[in-house]
């Protein structure tokens, strides 16, 4: 059930990636997702049905506009094909369960905010706000479905601790991050509380981790100096989607290393 479940999610992935492809070019410039339909940006043919197959398009039209050749980036079919996988592998984590369209919506909005914050230092408010009540709900669903109203109560607390956490750090440094960082993290604070405190931790741990790992490569591949300003949404978002598979295992073993038999 659960295989079956995985590849019909990484079909749509497929089509929920060509859509982000629009969320991300569209969204930072203040402009409708759903008005005017997609054209090419030189010819302004407006895209076909046939030309918008996610993934099977690019290749069978080779990565160009079918009315003046014009290269289409390969980051669409990139951004397709990672929402994909990232799907499937959610699906896998999650399995069939009430909780598996809540981390699925955490997916998608993951992959549009980490390209956006690459590309213009910024994590949009039309989409990290409505993703409040919209976790919310849909967190009380999986709660509801799983006859687990603690993991929605952990879900609130998870919100407000790392909404506080990044809050406070604003306040300590100013302009260490952006206020877009402290809004993500209430709602990455609610997906990791309602999975699990060690969740919680390890994803609130594993932002810096990673982000302290991805400005000292940058540093050293000269990409970057002190005064760079690198976008810290996509670590925050990395580290909380995998604190979903690893957070367990790194809760286990901390706790065999202090001696303390983990329960569970």
């Amino acid at each position: 059930m659960t295989g079956i479940l995985a590849v019909l999610s990484g079909v749509l992935g497929l089509a929920i990636g060509s859509f982000l492809n629009v969320v991300v070019h569209r969204v930072p410039r203040g402009e409708s997702v759903v008005n005017p339909p997609s054209a090419c940006p030189r010819c302004e043919l407006r895209i076909s049905p046939r030309d918008n197959v996610p993934l099977v398009s690019w290749v069978l039209l080779r990565g160009r506009c079918r009315g003046c050749a014009l290269p289409i980036s390969v980051r669409y079919p990139l951004i397709e094909l990672l929402t994909a996988a990232l799907f499937v592998t959610v699906t896998l984590v999650v399995g069939a369960s009430w909780a598996l369209p809540a981390y699925l919506y955490l997916t998608a909005i993951a992959v549009a905010l980490a390209a956006i914050d690459i590309d213009v230092k910024r994590l949009p408010d039309p989409i990290v706000l409505p993703s409040y009540p919209v976790a919310l709900v849909l967190l009380a669903m999986a709660s509801l479905g799983a006859g687990d109203w603690s993991a929605l109560l952990r879900a609130v607390i998870g919100g407000v601790a790392l909404f506080a956490l990044y809050f406070l750090l604003v306040l300590i440094k100013p302009g260490a991050m952006g206020l877009g960082d402290v809004k993500l993290a209430g709602v990455l604070g609610m997906y990791l509380g309602w999975w699990g405190w060690s969740a919680l931790a390890v994803g609130a741990f594993g932002a810096f981790l990673l982000g302290g790992i991805g400005g000292l490569v940058l540093v050293l591949g000269r990409g970057a100096g002190r005064r760079t300003r690198i976008p810290f949404g996509p670590y925050m978002l990395a580290a909380a989607l995998a604190s979903l598979v690893v957070a367990a295992p790194i809760a286990g073993w901390y706790l065999n290393l202090l001696g303390i038999a983990p329960t569970g």
